[in-house]
């Protein structure tokens, strides 16, 4: 009997799954729900084309419908929003055109994604207040922003910081508000975000810290925001206060979410009920660090998840996730902004005894003549040097590379010796003969190395 395979989503997880699924199986018929028009979508380059370097909204997907229908042997249904998860009798309602139908399926995959999250506050349903979720909408917000003359943007986390880069390429006078007393307040530690506050400043961006959103105002367009802290004019706000999973779907259904609230699932992408999978956004895995529950949003990992949850809903148990350190870079003006693993802040919540200094480096010999500064921060825990966490900000897009280094040691549990030891490439052009991420461990290692 053929193997019915059902996907709900569309985006990282649920396309990757839907390939794997393929690649697995040529006998399988898998079906994958999306319901908005456009799959394997980018949400995390809405920013870019909004501030104009992207040309147009269409460019952010890998693949259409038809062509990943074709490519994939897959029956794509966009516009089909799914309703209704029925486990007792194992099939799925599906709205579309104006009417509903129902879908059979032997294995389901959920990749509903996350939504973003509106502060619970007055004004937040008028006109030209703005949220960024999917390339769908990308068009109606780039066009709200070219028509303000000032842009509020309320959240100092990675969109937040993205958007507010993007509306002053359009011109635009950025107020950027966030409610703790720096940004990236759950990325960064202090001393690393207080090089982004100055970037901030000097593209033009008005900072304003330790300010939460009281309510929007407005006469069924926003006017005014208004804060704790004061009150300001504005002409489009736009919402960035993070996301949450869009779990819906799987908790009506009666799937069991964890403690972060996120749908839980184990190393093999099952969640509570036999034969259903979750993957990316949608889920909760295990942090690498402490081995505690998270939730960590980010496309890297919800493609993998969709990779496992796709393979083992054709063979069972046949692939893992092992999980995350948190890994993620952005780019805020002309700096490059990463972290992993634990910040300090993270680490003392925890209750691990920590060390961390920040360092700043080159990027390239200085006799070289072509280099940038590369501040770099790593967090090891006191005694055993096991490197446990790293930011690392810089105008050189090296940075990502060097983060990647950073995310690899912690991933492995390796410490400040390994770190140090570490056979790195060295070339005038591309580093000093002491690697940042050497020189950050030996700093660390307080003169023993």
């Amino acid at each position: 009997m053929t193997l019915r395979i059902a996907i709900v989503g569309g985006g990282a997880a649920g396309a990757s799954a839907a390939a794997r699924a393929r690649k697995w199986s040529q006998d399988a018929r898998i079906t994958m729900f999306e319901a908005g028009s456009m799959i394997t979508h980018a949400p995390c380059g809405i920013p870019y084309y909004v501030g104009g370097i992207v040309g147009d909204s269409s460019m952010l997907k890998t693949y259409t419908p038809a062509e990943f229908s074709r490519s994939r042997n897959v029956e794509v249904r966009t516009g089909a929003r799914v309703t209704e998860v029925d486990l007792r009798n194992r099939r799925l309602r599906v709205e579309e055109g104006g009417s509903a139908s129902y879908q059979e399926w032997d294995r389901l995959i959920l990749a509903t994604g996350a939504r973003p999250a509106v502060p619970p506050v007055e004004g937040v349903d008028l006109e030209g207040v703005f949220t960024v979720r999917l390339p769908d909408g990308a068009r109606a917000l780039r066009e709200g922003l070219s028509a303000a003359g000032t842009v509020a943007v309320v959240g100092g986390g990675y969109i937040g910081l993205e958007m507010a880069d993007a509306a002053r390429s359009l011109g635009k006078r950025v107020l950027l508000f966030e409610a703790m007393d720096h940004v990236l307040p759950t990325t960064v530690d202090p001393d690393v975000a207080e090089i982004i506050h100055e970037e901030l400043r000097s593209n033009g961006v008005e900072l304003h810290l330790s300010e939460p959103l009281v309510r929007l105002e407005g006469d069924g367009r926003v006017r005014r925001v208004v804060t704790e802290g004061g009150s300001y004019a504005a002409d489009a706000v736009v919402l960035a206060v993070g996301v949450r999973p869009d779990s819906e779907l799987a908790e009506a259904a009666g799937l069991r979410t964890g403690p972060t609230g996120a749908v839980d699932v184990n190393e093999y992408m099952e969640t509570s009920e036999p034969d259903v999978y979750a993957a990316g956004d949608l889920v909760e895995t295990t942090h690498l660090v402490t081995g505690k529950r998270v939730w960590i949003p980010l496309a890297p990992p919800a493609n993998k998840m969709g990779q496992v949850a796709g393979a083992n809903a054709v063979s069972p148990r046949s692939l893992r996730f092992p999980g995350v350190v948190g890994t993620a870079v952005t780019k805020v003006f002309r700096y490059y902004v990463g972290r992993t693993g634990l910040s300090d802040a993270q680490a003392r919540e925890e209750g691990i005894g920590f060390e961390s200094k920040l360092v700043n480096t080159r990027s390239a010999a200085e006799y070289y003549g072509i280099y940038e500064t590369i501040h770099i921060k790593l967090t090891v825990e006191r005694g055993s040097g096991r490197i446990i966490g790293g930011q690392i900000v810089s105008r050189d897009k090296i940075a990502a590379g060097y983060l990647d280094l950073v995310a690899t040691m912690v991933s492995r549990g390796m410490t400040i010796d390994d770190a140090f030891f570490a056979d790195l490439s060295y070339s005038p052009a591309t580093s000093p003969v002491w690697h940042p991420v050497i020189t950050a461990a030996r700093v660390l290692s307080h003169g023993r190395l």
